[in-house]
């Protein structure tokens, strides 16, 4: 049942504490003959979890998502059965996919878009046999029962920020250059409006450009025409939505020849991070995975059982199709090379010796970390 729920804001650690909590012996009962026709059927005798991920060209999702994902739902549901797919970032493909999850039987499914906009008539097809749907990391449109993810605006405004923390007393008018997400991600859309709302205020844009596909062949080739359209030094920063394109653009910066510009990412990946210890990158958005992932799998399994969820997700959000969508919005955090040690280490989400390989040991003992 979908709920009507105020918007209250909610940090990392309160709400982790809250899951931790909530999971002890939540996973039983439910009503034996829920969601009925369907393989699993939920209640003690388990059933069957549709995992739905966008693509697997970065680390992340196969990396982090999946198994986090998997592993909390086994701890939460030993009889529970995930039915695992990856679509590539091919929006067709993930159709297929989702179509097979409903013929398949599945009782509940997780969908990461590739393409948001594509999913309402998938989900009103889910909602008519009877299978939630939860929305993760990327808001899906049409009638989903809950959404986890971070605060994806206030990503951005952490990205628009930390250009002009990097650019310092000379960010007052300073010319960002802006290579932002792909234009099917709803995520991509709030970053960029976000670290608008923060550069306008004092910087320049003078080149903007919208990647399909998260491509860092294709923000390469953006940079690349940002470079021959503003020159050599027609720009001070390059504001970029995630560290894999980030690559791209570094790439782009270092054949031209242009240095001491800073460049932004996010997601917290491991090249990003060796990129910021190396010095050419300035800066990530650590956004932890873990608890993203592990809030979505007790969602998906009280979903399954018939459970409320209204304290795994007290936030409420809309989307282009439904409004009051019950979810839960994370607190995402910037990550520069003096505060590796305390985020994504502390948080045990790289070690040290993941970070800091032969090539970046030099490096990681000048910065202190480990």
């Amino acid at each position: 049942m979908r709920q009507q729920l105020r918007f209250v804001g909610i940090g990392v650690a309160s709400l982790a504490l809250t899951v931790a909590l909530a999971a002890c012996g939540e996973a039983g009962g439910g009503d034996d003959d829920s969601n009925e026709g369907n393989e699993g059927n939920g209640g003690d005798g388990g059933g069957t979890i549709g995992l739905l991920l966008p693509e697997d060209s970065t680390t992340r999702y196969e990396s982090f998502d999946r198994p986090y994902i998997e592993g909390k739902i086994s701890e939460l549901c030993a009889d529970c059965t995930v039915q695992y797919s990856n679509a590539s970032e091919d929006t067709n493909l993930q159709k297929q996919q989702f179509d097979a999850m409903l013929t398949g039987g599945v009782d509940v499914i997780i969908l990461d878009p590739v393409d948001a906009s594509a999913t309402s008539s998938w989900v009103e097809e889910a909602e008519a046999e009877g299978v939630p749907v939860v929305a993760y990391d990327r808001l899906a449109e049409g009638p989903i029962n809950a959404y986890v993810s971070y605060d994806n605006e206030a990503v951005g405004q952490l990205q628009g920020q930390a250009v002009l923390d990097a650019l310092g007393e000379d960010a007052d008018g300073a010319r960002v250059v802006m290579i932002n997400g792909s234009p099917t991600d709803p995520n991509a859309a709030l970053f960029k409006s976000g670290a608008e709302s923060v550069l306008e205020g004092g910087a320049e844009i003078v080149f903007s450009q919208d990647i399909d596909g998260w491509d860092a062949a294709l923000a390469n080739e953006e940079m690349n025409a940002a470079i021959e359209s503003l020159g050599d030094d027609g720009f001070d920063a390059v504001y970029v939505a995630n560290d894999g394109m980030a690559a791209g653009v570094i790439n782009a910066l270092q054949a031209a020849g242009i240095t001491n510009v800073p460049v932004g990412g996010q997601d917290a990946e491991l090249a990003g991070l060796q990129r910021i210890i190396a010095g050419e990158q300035t800066f990530t958005i650590y956004k932890g995975l873990r608890a993203e992932a592990e809030i979505t799998a007790e969602i998906a399994v009280r979903l399954l059982n018939g459970e409320d969820i209204a304290d795994l997700a007290p936030d409420s959000v809309d989307s282009p199709t439904d409004s009051g969508i019950p979810s839960t919005l994370l607190e995402p955090v910037p990550v520069t090379v003096d505060t590796i040690n305390d985020t994504v280490i502390a948080d045990e989400f790289y070690a040290p010796g993941d970070i800091c390989t032969a090539e970046f040991a030099d490096a990681c003992q000048e910065a202190g970390i480990g």
